[in-house]
């Protein structure tokens, strides 16, 4: 399947998707939703902030003995495998099934899915408990749409998004999860619709736990539109993305473009969602 990057749209559906992400942005800093993270030690900072910055509260909860109590009461709920363990793996099933029973969306990000066949069976178990949305990268979403052990380079991806277009609709056709692919052009998919997300900085991709971070900020917008999760999902890979760029203008490196990333996902108006919000139809 070709993907045309070059950001080229028509007038009408540009307002429309700007309109829509605005609103979402919106109504996650009036509603604060309550967004429980089961996620690696790694990202648990960037991941938080992240949320709070967007005006969602962040819950880094993953004690097996409280989910029964704690997990109904969230608005959705984040999995995040990228340090897993078989000790957390129980809680990340069961807070998963948790959030099913209850009616409430939740994310799955299969980090370096296809590095190793324990990792790669927790994934697909883990997709066989519905989750709303699978937010990867490119050889995460190959890896389980194969569902295939295959050589790659530990979190970071071996292929562009684009590469990955026919695998995550395959993946979304069989898991009913609306299916994100990160990178140059984020990629968004029901299994026959296809979105593109164009916004972001190369130099994202040198901050660790950005993916997650955006997974994150994923389940923070489906919670607050459960009726329209691709665009909530595309909505919020923009906002981020646009969070980047303007962070970029103030950055010398990783490290500063990590508090500037923060600090302009905060300050994101509504003029400036309108000028910088690139998402297209892709078929």
């Amino acid at each position: 399947m070709e993907i045309k990057s070059n950001y080229k749209e028509e007038a009408p559906e540009a307002i429309m998707w700007s309109q829509k992400a605005w609103a979402l942005l919106s109504t996650v800093r009036s509603q604060s939703p309550l967004i429980q993270c089961i996620t690696n030690f790694v990202s648990m900072d960037l991941m938080a902030n992240t949320l709070l910055s967007a005006g969602a509260s962040p819950a880094m909860l993953h004690t097996l003995e409280e989910l029964p109590d704690f997990t109904p009461q969230v608005h959705a709920l984040c999995v995040n495998v990228g340090t897993l363990s078989a000790g957390w793996l129980p809680a990340m099933k069961l807070a998963a099934e948790l959030a099913h029973k209850s009616g409430k969306p939740w994310v799955l990000d299969p980090v370096a899915a296809g590095a190793s066949g324990f990792r790669l069976k927790a994934c697909l178990e883990l997709v066989e408990l519905k989750p709303t949305v699978i937010r990867g990268n490119g050889s995460e979403i190959i890896a389980l749409a194969k569902a295939s052990v295959e050589p790659t380079k530990g979190v970071d991806s071996s292929h562009e998004s684009t590469d990955a277009v026919e695998s995550a609709k395959s993946l979304a056709q069989a898991s009913g999860a609306i299916v994100a692919v990160s990178g140059a052009v984020d990629i968004i998919t029901d299994g026959k619709r296809v979105v593109g997300a164009h916004n972001g900085v190369a130099m994202m991709t040198k901050i660790t736990a950005t993916g997650c971070s955006v997974t994150a900020l994923i389940a923070a917008f489906i919670s607050v539109d459960q009726s329209h999760v691709l665009e909530a999902t595309a909505s919020a890979l923009s906002v981020f993305g646009i969070a980047g760029e303007m962070g970029m203008k103030m950055a010398n490196g990783p490290a500063s473009l990590r508090m500037h990333l923060i600090d302009s996902l905060y300050g994101i108006d509504e003029a400036c969602v309108f000028s910088h919000a690139k998402i297209t139809s892709l078929s």
